[in-house]
């Protein structure tokens, strides 16, 4: 069996600390999937503006180390083992994974990439194939799971002005609203599940070319600091 990428990611998120472990829970996320030669073809995407949501399937290219029949899902804290095949776990026999994306726009120009919201992807993650979400049969109401019945409960976020001020500096080719991702992904709470928070740590991960930074302070999670980390790739990327 050989299978090789069709497209690959461009995505906000530079690091895999931090990716929101579900897609769709940081809608204000945005990546561009640029299609590759032979399959960027502005045919082969003909018609897909008429679905609101797509189904990614793709490699986990940066997981390292060898799968196992029993992994520890970060939805149990870390401290419980599950069966591989009855988690999400990236690290699997064949290292692939399936994300639904919101579709935000079609563009043929100067090159054929799809730009979607709410993507859990790395930035350079190679996509295996493209399908439009069909509601009446990818939906299922009565489905159910005892794992993980409903979305966590957000953390709350305290980001100062300051920092609110400069996250709204940024800017993309993909229209990305940086104060309201930063507030997403943060209130997913990045830290490992099994891990106490430190109220004298500071914690920080890479989002936008930024080094975003925070600490947790009685359950809420307070941003301390949004530097810059690559000046001369975010200018490059706004003078495109």
């Amino acid at each position: 069996m050989t299978i090789v990428p069709i497209a690959t990611t461009h995505s906000c998120f530079t690091e895999k600390f931090g990716i929101p472990r579900q897609p769709l829970l940081a809608d204000a996320s945005r990546a561009a999937i640029e299609l590759l030669t032979p399959y960027n073809d502005p045919e082969t995407i003909a018609g897909l503006e008429q679905h609101s949501h797509l189904w990614l399937t793709f490699q986990f290219h940066q997981v390292a180390g060898q799968w196992s029949p029993k992994v520890r899902p970060p939805r149990l804290g870390g401290n419980k083992k599950l069966g591989v095949f009855a988690t999400r776990s990236p690290f699997r026999p064949n290292n692939i994974g399936l994300s639904v994306v919101r579709l935000i726009e079609v563009r043929s120009s100067p090159r054929v990439e799809l730009i979607v919201a709410g993507a859990d992807l790395l930035d350079g993650t190679p996509i295996l194939d493209i399908k439009p979400y069909i509601p009446y049969a990818d939906s299922v109401p009565s489905a159910h799971s005892q794992l993980a019945e409903q979305a966590p409960a957000p953390v709350p976020v305290i980001i100062p002005p300051a920092v609110t001020a400069k996250a709204r500096e940024y800017q993309d080719d993909w229209g990305t609203d940086l104060p309201a991702l930063i507030q997403q992904v943060l209130a997913q709470d990045p830290k490992p599940a099994y891990q106490q928070p430190d109220p004298q740590r500071i914690y920080g991960m890479e989002l936008c070319g930024y080094n975003l930074q925070w600490r947790y302070d009685n359950g809420t999670i307070e941003v301390t600091g949004l530097d810059v980390l690559r000046a001369d790739s975010l200018r490059k990327e706004a003078e495109q």
